[in-house]
């Protein structure tokens, strides 16, 4: 069996990596762990601030290790997502355990070398590697910051100098949230205003709803469900499209005389679209009326034997 695949043979599993960041008290980790089955990477110590019957398993970060440690145990396994608040402290974490592991890789003050800092974004890379190969949806939370070009604003994520930009290469979506005029949103699109990431073309905003009265926390199980669906209707017409193709390119191969043109290009009035394939199937026909030496007469609308090159 070969190692190469169709498009259509990609698999539906889905692992969502997500990345949701925005103003602070807005509901960030709620909306997280709102991922189906979480599990709570508490890194920035802030567990109490989510709503107790909202809460989930959590392991309350003192070090690194610690995390690799839950990540390699069987007491994972049961979990479906990983949720780690913040992105930015654990980079934090992460960098306390590259010096203490090589003092020659962070300076007086306790900061990273050059160097150290090469080093905590190969960490950083690894780690995500190691979730994804877990089988688990992962979602970062982190805290809003600005960046200024000029006189223009930008809002992005506080994950850490170039460790935030590997880490949005790696995601489906990245997650802007929001208060305006007392509505909670997210949005997934990106602007002028704020960074965002929509690889799982989910719709460009979603209004978050208020929790009241003991409602299951759920927003963030919805979108993946919503994402999986979308895969497996890209998946199902992907593979209509591919069908559709080959048994146009077999009645296209078939045709012999101009009847037979003529006959092909009036059934293509019936012809079923999906994406670019009336294009692809014309551009097939005339490539064939060409080996049969036929015009299209634009006029008539009909193929026309050309006497000249026929003969």
């Amino acid at each position: 069996m070969g190692l190469i695949l169709q498009p259509y043979q990609m698999s539906n599993e889905f692992f969502m990596k997500a990345l949701l960041y925005g103003q602070p008290g807005i509901g960030k980790s709620t909306l997280a762990i709102s991922a189906p089955n979480s599990l709570l990477i508490d890194c920035d110590n802030g567990v109490h601030r989510i709503a107790a019957n909202h809460r989930v398993p959590f392991l309350p970060v003192k070090s690194y290790d610690e995390v690799l440690e839950v990540l390699a145990s069987k007491d994972i396994d049961g979990f479906e997502t990983i949720v780690i608040d913040t992105a930015g402290k654990l980079l934090d974490y992460i960098a306390s355990y590259i010096i203490k592991r090589d003092p020659k890789m962070g300076r007086k003050d306790g900061a990273l070398t050059l160097q150290g800092y090469g080093v905590r974004k190969y960490e950083f890379i690894n780690l995500l590697k190691r979730v994804s190969l877990l089988g688990k949806h992962l979602i970062f939370v982190a805290h809003e910051t600005e960046e200024r070009s000029g006189d223009d604003k930008v809002i992005r994520p506080e994950v850490g100098g170039s460790s935030g930009a590997d880490l949005i290469k790696e995601l489906d979506l990245v997650g802007y949230m929001e208060a305006m005029n007392r509505r909670r949103t997210i949005s997934f699109s990106p602007c002028s205003k704020y960074y965002a990431k929509n690889s799982a073309r989910l719709e460009d905003m979603i209004e978050l709803p208020e929790l009241k009265n003991g409602e299951a926390n759920t927003l963030m199980s919805t979108i993946i469900e919503k994402c999986k669906l979308a895969l497996k209707e890209e998946s199902e017409q992907l593979k209509e499209y591919n069908r559709l193709l080959a048994e146009q390119e077999s009645a296209i191969e078939a045709i012999k005389t101009v009847d037979d043109a003529n006959a092909f290009f009036t059934g293509l009035k019936n012809f079923k679209q999906i994406w670019d394939s009336k294009i692809k199937v014309w551009a097939m026909m005339q490539a064939k009326a060409s080996n049969l030496h036929l015009t299209f007469d634009t006029k008539g609308k009909c193929y026309v034997q050309n006497i000249a090159q026929s003969a």
